[in-house]
């Protein structure tokens, strides 16, 4: 990163992290271990790293500024449980998805309580704070609804899934760029140009993963390879892939691929075999290219800050989120 770098946010990470794990605690022994269960599995801490990063456009990092990443980090963590009950995740961040310990509906509830606990800490920031998380808050939703629905008829695939991508993960990602900014008193131009560049870094982000979720294991990312492929929802490698069968431009391996996806994975040796032959395909390398394209796009939209140490360390931000895909 920048000169601002990591050892100048530090003291402040520490202490967003102190207050997460008071936030997401509880007295009762049983339903602690439940709340804390994600938050202690660790994370990257993306989303409040960038609130505490985009404050530096202001005054810098205050009491707002922090309780304003614990509740993006929150209202986050909140997905992470919902979406493992969908997905029928194994695995997140290298530890048992809450509902493979204590079943689908308090793992369901337990995010739902970790949402109450973000919604108390953002009303605490005033009623524009609360109108940015509802607002947030519904594109998730739709977000998930959406990939839930599917494709429907006349709709481009591809077009999307790039918008379930910007509502499931760039939404909160912009939001935290807003926060920080907000509750720094930063210029007003200044927000809405870090939200749109925090939306485009959430799609790169998401496209890298689709990257990484193939060309790694489960010990490297925490989650189990493959994943959506099972659960029949196609990231970008496999949308190419059904683009191609469209125009009859599909290869042979690709042709292999699909017929494997569209049978039975529930064997773990089905999985690892069509993940395998899939992460071998060009399909991936364009994937990894469209997550370029959108963080080189993000980034384009920090053109009219000022230049300096915050304006690298967005960039910066935006470099290493697909960078992770070397």
């Amino acid at each position: 990163m920048s000169t601002l770098g990591f050892e100048t946010l530090k003291p402040h990470l520490d202490r967003v992290e102190e207050r997460l794990t008071q936030a997401t605690s509880h007295a009762e022994p049983m339903i602690d271990e439940a709340t804390g269960h994600l938050a202690r599995a660790g994370g990257k801490r993306l989303r409040p790293l960038l609130v505490l990063l985009t404050a530096h456009l202001g005054s810098g990092v205050n009491d707002r500024v922090e309780r304003a990443a614990v509740g993006v980090e929150l209202t986050h963590l909140a997905t992470l449980y919902h979406d493992d009950v969908m997905d029928s995740a194994a695995l997140r961040r290298g530890a048992p998805a809450a509902h493979e310990l204590w079943g689908n509906s308090a793992a369901i509830l337990t995010g739902d309580l970790l949402f109450a606990r973000a919604s108390q800490i953002v009303a605490s920031l005033g009623p524009e704070a609360v109108r940015v998380h509802a607002e947030t808050f519904e594109r998730l939703c739709l977000g998930q609804l959406h990939e839930t629905l599917g494709v429907q008829e006349g709709e481009d695939p591809v077009e999307h899934y790039l918008q379930v991508l910007a509502d499931k993960t760039g939404s909160l990602i912009a939001t935290s760029a807003h926060y920080g900014a907000r509750f720094a008193d930063a210029p007003e131009e200044c927000v809405a140009m870090l939200e749109r560049y925090g939306e485009k870094v959430g799609v790169a982000f998401q496209l890298a993963d689709d990257v990484i979720d193939l060309a790694s294991d489960s010990q490297t990312t925490g989650k189990t390879p493959g994943t959506d492929l099972r659960e029949g929802v196609d990231t970008m490698p496999v949308l190419l892939l059904r683009a191609a069968e469209r125009a009859g431009e599909l290869d042979e391996s690709g042709a292999r691929i699909l017929q494997a996806m569209d049978s039975d994975l529930s064997s773990d040796d089905a999985l690892t075999a069509v993940v395998s032959e899939l992460r071998e395909h060009p399909v991936v390398e364009r994937t990894r290219e469209m997550a370029q394209a959108w963080a080189d796009d993000a980034v384009a939209e920090l053109a009219d800050l000022p230049a300096g140490e915050v304006k690298d360390a967005l960039s910066d931000f935006a470099v290493l989120l697909v960078d992770r895909m070397s």
